[in-house]
This record gives C-alpha cells, structure tokens and sequence, in this order.
C-alpha cells in the first residue's frame, strides 16, 4: 500500500507542479523547495484519501483497458474519474470529502475485509483455529482441551481425576 500512496503523491506533486508553474504569485519564492510549496498550497485542503486513491486507480486502469479495446465512452469516464479524484484531493470542504469518503469505506467494507483475510492467509498461512475440541468437566467445571479426530477417547480431568468418555 505503501508503493501505491507514493505514486499517487507523485502523480499529484507533478500536477500541482504543472499547476504553480501556470501562476506567478507562487514562483516568487525561488528559494523554497519543491515539498515546501506544495505544503503550502495543501494547507486548508483535504487531501488523499481512500476515495480518491480508488478513483484514481480505477481511472488509470480503465484507461489501460481502452487503450486495448477501443471504447471512447471509457476514455471519458476514466478521465472525469481521475478529474474527480484531484477535485477531492484539492478541495477545501473538508467535512463534505470526510463524509464521501465515510460513506465509501462502508459500502466496501466486506470487499476490503475479504481481501483482508486472504492477504493474511498468504502470509501467514491457514491457521487450524479448530484443531481441538473444548469440554468441561462435569465435577468441578474445568475446560479440558482435546485434540480432534482421535475417536472416543478417555479424558481425566487435570484439577479433581474424573473420568468420562467423549468423542473428540
């Protein structure tokens, strides 16, 4: 994720750059670096979120896939989607962008849970959560951990030596 957030920031950098080229009352201060003026003219503004990483994405891809395909109405919606994007990014509305970008992160929650779960399951692989069978002692209540699949067996209970039968 971390790539990705350092391309969008780069695509808006340039963006922002091509735009403070275009006006003079920014370019007086020769000596401020590059990352200081675009701090500057981000001050008050909203920002990259979610959101607008996603539109942008989409944007570019559909862009990719035109270039395959021959669609002009892609080419549109892929342009007003990246469009979009800096108008959110670049926005001064915060409380507006905050609520979008709430509203986004629910409708995709399961999505993003879903990927979630598999980028943790190639990590770290299929965790066996269900290897052992939980029973309590009918005496004194302790909780005895058994391990699945070994048939009926014979559990005695650690805390008082009961003994019962169960199929684990």
């Amino acid at each position: 994720m971390r790539a990705v957030h350092e391309i969008d920031t780069y695509i808006l950098y340039s963006w922002l750059l091509f735009i403070m080229s275009k006006k003079g009352c920014l370019i007086m201060k020769q000596k401020m670096d590059f990352r200081q003026r675009i701090f500057e003219f981000m001050q008050g503004r909203y920002g990259v979120d979610q959101l607008s990483v996603f539109l942008i994405w989409t944007g570019i891809i559909l862009s990719l896939f035109t270039m395959f395909f021959r669609f002009p109405v892609f080419v549109i919606v892929s342009w007003a989607m990246i469009v979009y994007a800096y108008i959110r990014i670049l926005s001064r509305d915060r409380n507006k962008r905050y609520a979008q970008n709430q509203k986004f992160l629910d409708r995709t929650w399961r999505i993003r849970n879903g990927f979630a779960k598999v980028k943790y399951r190639m990590k770290y692989g299929k965790q066996k959560t269900s290897a052992y069978r939980i029973f309590r002692c009918r005496e004194c209540g302790q909780k005895i951990r058994i391990p699945k699949g070994k048939g009926k067996i014979m559990i005695t209970c650690p805390k008082c030596k009961n003994q019962f039968k169960k199929r684990s």
